[in-house]
């Protein structure tokens, strides 16, 4: 599909990875961009800086009222079905979550079905692994291990699984080409106080900035692989511009980073000489907590091109200069 000259609807349009992906798709051509979202988690300031270009639509609107993506979907080539619920929010929600993530979705396919809307990219995760076991390396056939997952971490993953069928099912069955990318821990500039693994780098950030040590779990060892938003939405671009349907493919940097290395990373680029603090919040939610996180992405290299760009060490830059320069 050519993106120049398209038109695209983005689900969940005013949030991190949604208003990206509009850069993205603005900056490859777009004939018109489609910001749907209902604000309740996203905000009109998160593309602000997307007022002024005549080719943004910002539609209010919700995935939960299909009539409403009836309409929005009408003339669109595609779709980026991103709005959902992440799972701290989800725990603290489950009826509005499991509303959302399951039939909202379904609502989405149903009406870019009904639409005639060529291609779907939905924004899975990798926490539809579960907790990994061993160091084998992680790639799109491996099974779901769910079930050491916290109550509220195994809903999430049971939505991706579902939104991930939904895309086969309707690639299959409807002619609706769909693909879903699994991300890991997406961060960057705009970041929200939602995403859980992602909370280690801007709430040990605003305590660095306060004085206060950064909190770490553990003995700092446990590991998540850190992928820059801007990475994430080239990969939303690029699977969506890609001939391939009814396929997952890891969003993931490969990179193994300990939570540890974030808060180093964070006191160098703050010139701070404060000291980790090891404690562990017995209420916090978690998701993957593994000292090992092995995550291919060999796949989407293959089938699409993709690779990361932005190292974690360059991206928590760029995120550390974005909060800098709103606050000035």
């Amino acid at each position: 599909m050519d993106i120049s000259g398209g038109r695209f609807v983005i689900t969940g349009g005013a949030s991190l990875i949604g208003s990206h992906v509009a850069d993205r798709l603005l900056a490859e051509g777009a004939r018109e961009v489609v910001l749907l979202d209902n604000f309740s988690l996203g905000t009109p300031e998160t593309v602000g800086h997307l007022a002024d270009d005549p080719r943004v639509k910002l539609l209010k609107g919700d995935i939960l009222r299909i009539n409403e993506l009836f309409d929005a979907f009408k003339g669109a080539d595609g779709v980026f079905a991103i709005a959902g619920f992440l799972t701290l929010p989800l725990s603290q929600n489950p009826p509005l979550g499991l509303a959302v993530t399951v039939e909202g979705q379904v609502n989405a396919f149903e009406a870019c079905r009904y639409a005639d809307v060529k291609k779907v990219v939905f924004s899975s995760s990798i926490a539809a692994y579960g907790e990994p076991e061993g160091d084998a390396v992680i790639d799109e056939t491996f099974p779901a291990n769910l079930a050491s997952y916290q109550p509220g971490s195994m809903l999430y993953s049971c939505t991706k699984l579902i939104g991930e069928a939904l895309c086969k099912l309707y690639s299959q069955k409807h002619g609706v080409d769909a693909v879903a990318l699994r991300y890991s821990t997406v961060y960057g500039e705009r970041q929200h106080y939602r995403g859980v693994n992602a909370l280690y780098i801007i709430q040990n950030y605003d305590k660095i900035r306060r004085g206060e040590r950064p909190t770490l779990p553990g003995d700092g060892s446990e590991v998540h692989d850190y992928i820059h938003v801007a990475d994430v939405a080239r990969a939303n671009v690029m699977a969506m511009a890609s001939d391939a349907t009814a396929e997952v493919f890891n969003v993931v940097s490969g990179v193994e980073t300990t939570v540890k290395r974030i808060a180093e990373i964070l006191l160098e680029i703050t010139g701070s000489d404060l000291q980790p603090l090891y404690a562990d919040d017995a209420g916090a939610v978690k998701a993957t907590s593994s000292a090992s996180l092995k995550l291919s992405r060999e796949k989407i290299k293959a089938m699409i091109g993709w690779e990361p760009q932005v190292s974690v060490e360059d991206g928590i830059r760029r995120l550390i200069d974005w909060i800098e320069a709103q606050e000035g």
